[in-house]
């Protein structure tokens, strides 16, 4: 929960390094509020859910590409059909790479 509670906190922040764990557990927590709203036929909560986690599932997702020594303009490629989907996901699961131009890896950082 706090890798949910952290994206939050950074709301909008776009700029930075998030570590494949951080990426996933919000994910993960994301698609649990989802499933469960559903199951309790809350679509409109679901629907409200969804565009208020918006920018932070940008925002993270951004600073997971930025990991991998991409920018975060990439999340653009799911526009292509089929294939952009399995692309960006690829490049979401890659390991962190060493310091770039984003920053220092922060697996570095969270071992010391």
């Amino acid at each position: 929960m706090d890798y949910f509670i952290g994206a939050l906190k950074q709301y909008a922040d776009f700029t930075g390094r998030a570590r494949r764990k951080e990426y996933w557990m919000f994910i993960l927590i994301y698609m649990i509020i989802n499933i469960i709203l559903a199951v309790l036929g809350l679509e409109a909560i679901s629907m409200i859910v969804g565009l208020v986690l918006l920018i932070p599932s940008i925002s993270i997702a951004t600073r997971r590409l930025h990991d991998t020594g991409r920018t975060g303009w990439w999340q653009l490629i799911v526009l292509v059909p089929l294939i952009g989907i399995i692309v960006l996901i690829v490049f979401l699961i890659q390991d962190s790479h060493d310091a770039n131009d984003y920053g220092e890896n922060p697996k570095l950082n969270e071992q010391m």
